[in-house]
């Protein structure tokens, strides 16, 4: 049995189509299990609640193999170890109360740099990782940059205006990588039993780009122009408080983009088996362009 966490999110979802595909015993932690399709409601086990709740994730823990973990960073939370750490809490006592064997879990890149102590969600991800493997637990932490499919949340914009913004240097190359192929790697290691043992696996996509290559890429894909502009930091932090964020989480954000700005991302070489498949052009070809024009 393998328990998928977020399964409504974007990658949880990936992550539930492939188990299913290879025919994998597969029970969800959903809030809201209406949100499931029904095509997949009816090919798993639900136990509704919220994977930080103790109850919940002792019962969705029972009797399984593995546990595809992902803690959606809460907008509202006191501060990132909350949203993080204090979050993860009741799933690591379960962990062991449950006798689970396996933990693939999603993270970030940077523990290997100076930056890590500051980069806001990035040092709460990291020490959630920290919790869990705290535990014993086999453990996968996959790591990773930032997601080619976090442009979606500027569709309006690239569609209206042609442009896109962040506070991050727009000539700084950095990896990126698609959510599918996080899925992908997740999935594998959650469908292989032979591993043991605690580490991080990177996912780092094909290459480095930076937000001014990846203007060029859209406008390329899209036949419009379209442009990257940089923007204050502090401009950015006022954006995520006019979207509801707490103080905190605000800030959390703007520290993180501050330290991929700084190289945080950097700090992890590029190998044949953490580099993905799918470049930046494919994405936009397959799923920016799609969504722009649906």
């Amino acid at each position: 049995m393998i328990i998928v966490t977020a399964p409504t999110g974007d990658i949880g979802r990936q992550v539930v189509e492939n188990l299913l595909k290879h025919g994998a015993s597969v029970r969800l932690i959903v809030r809201d299990p209406s949100k499931l399709p029904d095509a997949i409601r009816d090919s798993v086990e639900v136990v509704q609640g919220s994977h930080a709740d103790a109850g919940t994730v002792n019962r969705a823990f029972e009797g399984a193999e593995a546990v595809f973990w992902l803690a959606p960073a809460d907008a509202k939370a006191q501060s990132v170890m909350a949203a993080y750490v204090d979050f993860s809490r009741p799933a690591a006592a379960a962990l062991k109360a449950k006798g689970v064997k396996r933990v693939v879990g999603i993270t970030a890149l940077g523990r290997t740099t100076p930056l890590a102590g500051q980069a806001g969600y990035v040092t709460g991800s990291l020490a959630m990782d920290d919790l869990i493997a705290g535990t014993g637990v086999d453990f996968r932490a996959l790591t990773m940059p930032s997601f080619m499919d976090n442009l979606l949340m500027q569709a309006a914009s690239i569609k209206k205006q042609g442009v896109f913004f962040s506070p991050i240097s727009g000539g700084l190359k950095l990896p990126s990588c698609a959510t599918r192929d996080i899925a992908a790697v997740a999935s594998r290691l959650l469908l292989d039993a032979s591993w043991s043992g605690q580490e991080e696996v990177a996912v780092l996509g094909p290459e480095n780009i930076s937000f001014n290559d990846m203007a060029e890429t859209i406008s390329d894909v899209l036949g419009n122009p379209v442009r990257f502009q940089q923007i204050p930091f502090e401009a950015y932090r006022a954006r995520f408080l006019q979207f509801g964020f707490s103080e905190a989480m605000a800030q959390g954000m703007t520290d993180m983009a501050d330290a991929k700005n700084q190289g945080l991302d950097l700090g992890v070489e590029r190998t044949p088996e953490n580099t993905t498949p799918t470049s930046f052009r494919q994405w936009c070809e397959d799923v920016l362009r799609p969504a722009l024009l649906g």
